[in-house]
């Protein structure tokens, strides 16, 4: 077993800590992996993340994801039946002998790609969705081009091999956190053992983290001869959830090995920290206002990535306009949240107006001296 000091890289975004970077040493034997925190997005290790490397069935992920935002939009149901091609049926590698005409519903072959890795289920849900395997690539690669997947090139929805084929471990990454904000994958991704044709076809999950990792919600492993052994692994712990990526691991036990290292050193060293105030913010008067005061919140999450240690550091400043002059438009900037580690700003925050408040006209300020009830001045 190979000790590789893997680079902590600091991304400058709205909802992380710029975090420095710093080597650590972790005994893993795979080429590439990278370990990402799902929320924000933050590289908190890596390994040769950005090299290019044959993914095999990891690229099932992006299978799935395209899969999962077609029923987001009610392209299709989970109940819908699909008809197997005779060239999905065809497909070798790992598979659930799918047999040409045969009918499935669209959650029985998304179970058959998540659990068992079904090559002729990939390339049924492919053609279901575009027409053809060819069609669906196309899109796949299209979407791996939003997602900022710049080192990724798809040739077919299965991963078996074919020169050019290609992604790494921080674009599985970018892929994999993508998926899992479908909540609707996770019903998928955790099944530990299920079957198809009404009991007939047993399925076991090729992801054995799934019962052997506290907290794992997936994702996907793949290997072949020429791609070795790989793996898109996460998992959920305390609000956190952590993405593995091994590529080129040299055994199937080492993949497993490498991810749960990698999952170990996450959740042992970094947390994510809600830091919204606790309780609704006091509403802020308003003169002249057709209201009298407007209910203050925060702009966005206040949720931090840190390290464990400087957690119990962290300190909030919430600063309120005291008073406010109407017209105040809904989503008006009254205050700020900071966050202070020790003497240092790590972030602020904004406060703005949940709802508007319009300015009263003369007439109303008028009527209001009339009837004795006088307006904020």
């Amino acid at each position: 077993m190979r000790k590789r000091t893997g680079i902590l890289v600091g991304l400058a975004v709205s909802l992380i800590l710029a975090l420095p970077a710093r080597g650590a040493e972790l005994e893993l034997e795979a080429e590439s992996c990278l370990l990402m925190e799902r929320e924000t997005g933050q590289v908190l290790y890596e390994w040769e993340g950005h090299l290019p490397m044959e993914p095999a069935s990891v690229t099932k992920i992006m299978t799935m994801l395209l899969t999962a935002e077609a029923l987001e939009r009610g392209e299709l149901s989970l109940e819908e039946t699909v008809t197997v091609s005779a060239q999905a049926a065809g497909m070798g590698g790992s598979q659930v002998y799918l047999e040409e005409g045969e009918r499935m519903t669209v959650s029985d072959l998304l179970k058959a790609v998540a659990v068992a890795s079904g090559n002729d289920a990939s390339v049924a849900l492919a053609e279901h969705l575009r027409g053809s395997e060819s069609a669906f690539v196309d899109r796949m690669n299209e979407r791996a081009g939003e997602l900022g997947m710049e080192d990724t090139q798809f040739l077919n929805c299965t991963g078996l091999p074919e020169q050019g084929h290609q992604t790494t471990a921080y674009d599985i990454a970018l892929m994999s956190r993508a998926l899992l904000e479908h909540e609707l994958i996770r019903d998928y991704t955790t099944i530990w053992m299920d079957s198809l044709r009404n009991g007939a076809f047993q399925l076991a999950n090729t992801n054995k983290l799934i019962r052997t990792y506290p907290g794992a919600t997936g994702l996907k492993t793949g290997f072949t001869n020429s791609a070795g052994y790989c793996l898109s692994a996460s998992a959920l712990r305390d609000g956190m959830e952590l993405i593995a990526v091994v590529l080129g691991g040299e055994s199937s036990q080492s993949r497993f090995a490498d991810a749960k290292r990698l999952l170990d050193y996450g959740f042992g060293r970094w947390t994510v920290k809600d830091l919204s105030p606790e309780g609704s913010l006091p509403p802020i008067p308003v003169r002249l206002g057709r209201q009298a005061t407007v209910q203050p919140v925060l702009g966005e999450e206040a949720r931090l990535l840190l390290e464990k240690e400087q957690a119990g550091l962290i300190r909030r400043e919430l600063e309120l306009a005291e008073e406010l002059e109407a017209p105040v438009e809904p989503g008006a900037k009254v205050g700020s949240l900071t966050i202070w580690l020790e003497e240092e700003v790590l972030v602020r925050y904004p406060v703005v107006a949940l709802e508007g408040a319009e300015r009263r006209s003369f007439g109303e300020i008028f009527l209001s001296l009339l009837s004795g009830c006088l307006p904020r001045l």
